[in-house]
């Protein structure tokens, strides 16, 4: 049977998550989903072995960034930071990366989060949708305008993103990917398991 994967892009409460089933090359399914236990289970329902996510598995440990972070911008990666959990309380931008801790604590029982050797099962990690265009460009590409760029790339690796309705979509497609390239052992980690791992195709 053929493995299949999830890749989900994260927003606020409002927005929700957007997720992208796919297998060996095809989308074979996608959701919008506001609560984190139902999109668990909807991976969990799609038996898919890997879950890629875009958002951050872990807060900064005592500072304004992670070292994960802080590897990718100076790779030119640019993105954002991720402050102490403490940091980030009443300040709305990172209202999103709350919703992003409910899904890891959704996924947990099932898909535990990757912090170094993965010796088989089920997984969840943490990727970056722009960090994945580049790996597999095979150099830094410009960021913007990110909705063709991005829906180039995968066009590229033959999916009908005809299906991608969104940007979200497009974001959690690139995910999935990154869920792919982990599952055959082709990857790059960035960061450390006390502040968290991004993991993107090598």
């Amino acid at each position: 049977m053929n493995q299949t994967f999830v890749g989900i892009d994260v927003g606020g409460a409002r927005k929700g998550f957007h997720a992208v089933l796919v297998c060996d090359g095809r989308i074979l399914g996608k959701k919008a989903e506001r609560d984190p236990d139902a999109m668990a289970t909807w991976c969990l329902e799609n038996e898919a072995s890997v879950v890629a996510v875009d958002a951050p598995c872990r807060w900064s440990v005592a500072g304004k960034s992670r070292e994960a972070e802080r590897e990718l911008n100076r790779q030119r990666l640019h993105c954002y930071y991720t402050p102490t959990r403490a940091g980030a309380l009443n300040r709305s931008f990172y209202q999103w990366v709350f919703n992003g801790e409910k899904l890891y604590r959704a996924l947990g029982c099932r898909y535990p989060l990757f912090s170094g050797p993965h010796g088989g099962g089920r997984v969840c990690f943490e990727t970056f949708p722009h960090a994945v265009v580049c790996a597999l460009e095979g150099r830094v590409v410009p960021a913007r305008p990110k909705n063709i760029t991005r829906r180039t790339v995968l066009q590229r690796r033959g999916f009908d993103v005809s299906m991608l309705s969104c940007i979200d979509f497009v974001d959690a497609a690139l995910c999935a990917l990154a869920a792919e390239a982990f599952h055959k052992n082709n990857f790059k980690v960035y960061g450390d398991s006390a502040e968290g791992l991004i993991v993107v195709p090598s």
